[in-house]
């Protein structure tokens, strides 16, 4: 295996179990861990685990947070208490990931009867799990391990991006010679010397696995070269791009425009969750400011708060929770706007290519891997989108 392969779907994982469980006389025992269970990543890891199991892989499913225990092939392994304390901890010392010890214990006593021949990992970040505890018991078993990095927490001592503030600390030693400069970032906290620590323990701990046991895996070209930059250089990487279910995600007629008035008018959407300034609230706002009333803005994802102080020509909706109302707001849309200033490979552009709109992004992270299709065009700040998408306009008219 290369240093760095790349394949464009994920069913490669499941043709990879597969071929392992070919050596045993048994089903394959195959565990993925993840902070949530809904969510991007949380969505990722129930495809996985749907198609392992009808492969007849003996599949589990494990996560921290925001969905109860549905049975004991599918279970939440920590507790309100515990990762509301993880919180509170890291907000006051910096120390994400080395919190959680007794939830941790619960997990590792589920390890331990399962006694899993692959361990796949996604976030072990989001306050639910002690790093420590885990790879301490993954370098003491002999299981197989994939670890899906969904960003860049894993080789940075404290922040989960690091692009959009063109730091490189990272690189060699965070905060070594100067101060983390996104400690008001995800995972916000008010300690300042914390972020050194993190680094170096980081380090030892996901170092501890031997490079024929651990493989990592990158949605994006993107992470998987900053992988190779980071101190996890040494194990192979894997690019396997994200998909969406394009059973969900496809030209789906509905009544959006009829219901809140948009008309013939040109719809631009945005869909986010959470609306922060990096994902380009702001440059929805400028953007409304240079348009007329041909035009209408919809962003899906915002707070009550964020909702209540938009301009007047944009309309705001909260997230919502069924994929298939999601489908019909992209297929209603002229168009969908991503202004995101740093991201991994954003599901959102895959969401809204499959529903047959076009897609303008950013060139920032993963992004324009995302659209390299007729449906997707990547560029470098608002004034080239707001060019495009005037002239987008003018071709439908």
């Amino acid at each position: 295996m290369s240093a760095l392969d790349e394949t464009l779907t994920t069913d490669a994982l499941v043709d990879e179990a597969l071929a392992l469980a070919g050596e045993l006389d048994r089903p394959l025992r195959y565990v993925q861990l993840n902070s949530f269970y809904n969510g991007s990543t949380g969505t990722i890891m129930r495809n996985l685990h749907r198609d392992l199991s009808a492969r007849g892989v003996d599949s589990y499913i494990f996560w921290g947070r925001r969905h109860k225990t549905v049975n004991d092939h599918e279970q939440c392994c920590a507790t309100k208490l515990g990762y509301l304390s993880h919180g509170v901890k890291t907000r006051l010392f910096d120390r994400m990931g080395f919190y959680s010890k007794r939830d941790t214990a619960k997990l590792i006593k589920i390890l331990d009867k399962t006694n899993p021949d692959v361990v796949h990992l996604h976030n072990i970040h989001g306050y639910w799990i002690n790093v420590e505890m885990l790879f301490s018991w993954l370098s003491e078993h002999h299981c197989q391990i994939r670890w899906t990095l969904h960003d860049c927490w894993a080789f940075t001592g404290h922040c989960a991006y690091f692009s959009y503030i063109n730091c490189s600390q990272w690189q060699s030693h965070c905060a070594l010679m100067e101060p983390c400069p996104q400690l008001d970032t995800y995972p916000k906290t008010f300690c300042k010397g914390g972020c050194a620590k993190n680094y170096e323990d980081k380090r030892r701990i996901f170092t501890s696995i031997p490079p024929e046991r651990m493989i990592l895996i990158t949605p994006s070209r993107w992470l998987g070269d900053l992988v190779k930059e980071s101190f996890l250089k040494n194990y192979p990487v894997e690019v396997r791009h994200n998909t969406v279910d394009r059973n969900v995600f496809k030209p789906t007629p509905s009544d959006f425009r009829e219901r809140y008035g948009i008309g013939k008018r040109f719809m631009i959407l945005g869909v986010a969750s959470p609306w922060t300034e990096r994902k380009g609230l702001s440059d929805f706002v400028r953007l409304a400011s240079e348009l007329d009333d041909r035009y209408a803005i919809i962003l899906v994802g915002l707070s009550k708060k964020q909702i209540k102080a938009l301009p007047e020509h944009i309309i705001g909706f909260e997230r919502t929770s069924s994929p298939q109302e999601l489908a019909g707001i992209y297929s209603a849309a002229d168009l969908f706007f991503n202004p995101t200033r740093e991201d991994n490979f954003p599901t959102v552009n895959l969401e809204a290519v499959a529903c047959g709109t076009f897609v303008i992004t950013y060139n920032t992270g993963g992004c324009c891997e995302t659209v390299h299709s007729s449906l997707g065009l990547s560029v470098e700040g608002l004034s080239e989108a707001l060019a495009e998408i005037r002239k987008r306009k003018c071709t439908e008219d």
